[in-house]
């Protein structure tokens, strides 16, 4: 094959004929579940997208199993490559800073061993870059879980400079991903601390602290309590209405005593429950709204009607609705109102992460909602975000998981869901604790906008100097050095050598088995 000579003395080279070995490991018959001792065997899984690694959930081969082995034993110096599944191509680096003194990669894993005549750190970096990892994947082959085969090694194309160049460039990137990485940490930490004070300020919201010294200023006019009787009176008024309203379009005259028949709300269950402030109340969501689950989706059934967009569960995030992409399905006239949504609503979700919430708007009338969401037609004296932050407040805190069912996948039924106690300070107290949060969050989420936009500047600036250190702009370069064309014939030969006592070996041990 022809390598292409560059004036300041740099080719371009197949990674093949660089290495001294490409290899895979392997795992004993029956696999590894169930050791829990024995040599390390890393995977895909265990090599992260910044080129290390993610020690955690380490499965190991027994150690008579890996003294047998005859490839795969990792070294200092090598490259990993992930060969297949979902994260194929992704490539990590063992230096001195690898945490484990021994161990093997599975047959999932390439492991890529240079010559000893280049600066193998040098070649990772080509192969972490946009350009290397493009030229890696070109090898794919398969559906979502495809894979590579060794042949990738003759497709990737290095740039290969003069040894003491390899060098100085690597000790460049060094220093220059040094300081982009403390800059990432402190961007992260900022993320974290922003994460941390939204939830610091949902705790003092709906518990009563972020409005303390307001409470001494301003005297509701009614207490929580007597709000819950407004409102308790409202939900009754309402049933009322419609029991009349249906009386009336069945042309009946309602029966004596059919106003008993008014089904009580579920009562709040405040069992362990935190002391609220003065003037606050416990009540459950049965008590201060409406809850009713979607149309299920069912194409074998419905098929006349309405064609129209609808909401599912992944369309719900906290605090907002997501509405590009939406599914549809037929709605007959009489569901229309039944599955229809207002502004002020509540969508919460029943399965996927169960609790999750946003209030709908002006520009959700016209949408539908499915099975998988809950919608709280709220009375009118209860704030709607209120609710949503509440409920974002006890699903990141872990305590929302003791109202879910399923063991592995989780729901958060109607049932438990209207039986959920809420706080419900005073109306006026309502709107105070809401308009703060509301401009608390809108500064939170502007400036972790800021952090994700520096985040992303800063993962641009990586592939620009890996770019840079690859088309030889990135040091100065040395007439005197080496040219990569005379590294090459030394590396040539250096496999040749190699080659030839791997032959004398296996030679060696036919003459022994006779």
């Amino acid at each position: 094959m022809t390598n292409t000579v560059f004036s300041n003395g740099w080719l371009t080279v197949p990674l093949s004929d660089l290495l001294m070995s490409l290899e895979t490991g392997s795992r004993p018959k029956g696999g590894v579940r169930g050791i829990t001792a024995g040599i390390p065997s890393l995977g895909g899984e265990h090599l992260d997208s910044n080129g290390g690694f993610k020690l955690d959930n380490i499965r190991y081969v027994p150690l008579e199993f890996a003294e047998l082995m005859t490839r795969g034993a990792i070294n200092n110096g090598d490259i990993l490559v992930v060969k297949d599944g979902a994260t194929t191509g992704k490539v990590s680096f063992v230096d001195n800073s690898f945490p484990l003194s021994i161990a093997v990669v599975n047959e999932h894993v390439f492991l890529c061993r240079c010559s000893s005549l280049l600066n193998s750190k040098y070649i990772f970096f080509y192969l972490f870059s946009n350009s290397g990892n493009q030229q890696i994947l070109e090898d794919f082959r398969g559906a979502a879980q495809g894979g590579i085969s060794q042949r990738f090694a003759d497709l990737v194309k290095v740039p290969l400079a003069p040894a003491a160049e390899q060098t100085r460039i690597v000790e460049k990137l060094e220093e220059l991903f040094s300081d982009l990485d403390a800059g990432v940490a402190e961007l992260k930490a900022a993320q974290k601390k922003l994460a941390q004070y939204r939830q610091s300020l949902l705790k003092a919201a709906v518990e009563g602290s972020l409005t303390a010294e307001w409470r001494t200023k301003n005297t509701p006019k009614e207490t929580g309590a007597q709000l819950l009787e407004r409102i308790l009176k409202e939900r009754r008024a309402r049933w009322e209405e419609k029991q009349l309203a249906r009386f009336k379009e069945q042309a009946k005259t309602p029966p004596k005593g059919w106003q008993d028949k008014y089904p009580e709300p579920v009562q709040p269950d405040t069992t362990n429950l935190p002391e609220l402030p003065e003037g606050w109340v416990w009540a459950s969501v049965d008590q201060v709204g409406e809850v009713f689950l979607g149309k299920m989706l069912d194409k074998t059934k419905h098929q006349t009607g309405a064609m129209l967009p609808y909401l599912r569960n992944i369309s719900v995030r906290w605090g907002s609705i997501e509405t590009h992409d939406l599914p549809e399905m037929y709605y007959e006239e009489d569901e229309l109102e039944r599955y229809g949504l207002a502004s002020g609503d509540v969508l919460v979700c029943e399965g996927g992460e169960p609790g999750r919430a946003a209030v709908c708007g002006k520009e959700h009338e016209k949408l539908k909602y499915q099975k998988a969401l809950h919608r709280v037609r709220l009375f009118s004296l209860y704030e709607s975000d209120l609710l949503v932050f509440y409920l974002e407040h006890l699903a990141k805190t872990g305590m929302l998981e003791q109202y879910f069912t399923g063991s592995t996948i989780k729901h958060f039924t109607k049932e438990s869901f209207i039986a959920l106690p809420i706080p419900l300070p005073p109306i006026c107290e309502q709107s105070e604790i809401v308009e703060h949060l509301k401009l608390a969050i809108q500064c939170a989420q502007e400036q972790d906008a800021a952090i994700i936009h520096s985040l992303t500047q800063a993962a641009a600036q990586r592939k620009n100097i890996l770019k840079s250190a690859f088309s030889g702009q990135l040091v100065l370069q040395d007439p005197n050095d080496e040219p990569a064309s005379l590294l090459l014939e030394r590396i040539r030969a250096e496999r040749q050598k190699g080659e030839s006592s791997t032959k004398k070996r296996s030679s060696r041990k036919k003459v022994a088995k006779l």
